[in-house]
């Protein structure tokens, strides 16, 4: 696949990113301007979200690789998913119930609320998987842009509607809007991808169960990941407390805008990645990472000088003890740009999601272990520093196991394993 074509294929997907990314900072400027303690509130509700939603991440992947490696219809599939995603977040919620009732504090004592959408949460990224394994993306990101801007919408409209009076609640508004808006996007995104894969005639080709094991590694190696993202988050309110946790995670959420480059440029070759052609699907995957890591590279003093120019002002000043984080965290970033190409050859191509899941784990206990020692003495800075060595660490074992599994493949002529 030529440079070029990766440019074209990206070049929409980019587009939908970048809106999203817009929305999703108007809305940490709005949250963030409720004060830091708001904002780590929210931060950490969106975590633990977000750990239910790795959870059941493999469904859509699942059926990527269906219509991408194994050029099969996704109908019969697609609704088999669907259904799964539900009962998945059903007993999900029962989980969050419990959390609810069992932790008493901010922003834990409201996971009841996500509890009550939480059978509709993994609507999204399950139908998504239709579009991600044609390779389409124009409805694959349509939800991604929906879903922040109605909440950005009814958090506009909100004071208009019920004026904030002294000692109103500044948390509920913004949970119950982030809430609605993901149930009502998921609906229709399931509803649309319904509509454009028919259930097809003819005798099943195979039930859930061949597709078991790949879709438990892939949540439990994108939940190693998303703890490997989101563990100084937790450890930093834990030492400090919510207002830290708030100014630390507006760094890593802007220190994260660097991956939009590269999670662009990876969705959008993802189905090529997944071709049965081992030396091709290796050639696009390390292209793909050597542009999203020199993409990466260019953007991030740009991206830290405007920091330090809006943080401050937009914000507060509370928020300018935000840029040394920020300014920890992005070696470290730079670097891991490659781990989305990379995680996409292991788990598209050879069906292997579990080396990603090393990768990470190995990120996580590096992390980890940083945390522990340096955090109490340093606080954010020292969570910064500590994830940015990790990153380094981690993606230097990822393209040594790289180069061994596309080397392997490309002497057996396919892909080490077919599932």
């Amino acid at each position: 696949m030529s440079l070029a074509g990766l440019a074209r294929g990206a070049s929409l997907n980019l587009l939908a990113r970048a809106a999203t990314v817009a929305l999703g900072l108007a809305l940490m400027v709005h949250v963030a301007r409720l004060g830091p303690a708001v904002q780590g509130a929210f931060a950490l509700f969106v975590a633990v979200e977000s750990v239910l939603l790795t959870l059941g991440s493999g469904f859509g992947l699942a059926l990527a690789r269906r219509i991408s490696h194994h050029q099969e219809a996704p109908g019969r599939s697609l609704r088999r998913w669907l259904m799964v995603a539900v009962a998945f977040g059903a007993v999900a919620a029962l989980v969050l119930l419990a959390l609810a009732a069992a932790i008493e504090r901010a922003p834990y004592d409201r996971l009841g609320l996500l509890a009550l959408a939480a059978p509709l949460l993994l609507l999204v990224p399950t139908a998504s998987g239709l579009w991600l394994g044609q390779g389409r993306m124009a409805p694959l990101n349509a939800p991604q842009v929906a879903a922040p801007a109605l909440v950005l919408a009814a958090l506009l409209l909100l004071p208009l509607l019920r004026p904030a009076g002294e000692g109103a609640d500044l948390l509920g508004p913004v949970l119950v809007a982030w809430v609605a808006a993901k149930v009502l996007v998921g609906l229709a995104t399931a509803t649309a991808a319904l509509r454009q894969a028919p259930a097809e005639a003819g005798p099943p080709r195979g039930g859930l169960k061949r597709d078991a094991r790949f879709v438990i590694e892939i949540g439990l190696t994108n939940v190693v990941s998303l703890l490997n993202y989101r563990v100084t988050l937790f450890l930093v309110e834990r030492q400090e407390g919510l207002a830290a946790a708030g100014v630390y995670s507006v760094a890593v959420q802007v220190a994260e805008l660097l991956w939009l480059l590269s999670s662009a440029l990876t969705v959008s070759a993802y189905h090529r990645i997944g071709q049965p052609d081992t030396d091709a699907a290796a050639r696009t995957a390390l292209q793909a990472a050597r542009l999203n890591v020199g993409l990466a590279a260019l953007a991030a003093p740009l991206l830290w000088g405007a920091a330090a120019l809006a943080l401050p002002r937009v914000l507060g000043e509370a928020y300018a003890g935000a840029l040394m984080p920020l300014a920890a965290l992005l070696p470290g970033i730079v670097a891991y740009a490659a781990a989305s190409s990379l995680s996409a050859f292991f788990t598209n191509h050879l069906g292997r999601p579990h080396l990603s899941g090393l990768i990470a784990a190995l990120s996580l206990a590096l992390n980890t272990l940083g945390c522990l020692l340096v955090v109490p003495r340093f606080g954010a800075v020292g969570a910064a520093a500590s994830t940015s060595a990790a990153y380094l660490g981690a993606i230097g074992v990822a393209l040594w196991l790289f180069r061994r599994a596309a080397a392997g493949g490309a002497r057996q002529g396919v892909a080490p394993l077919r599932q």
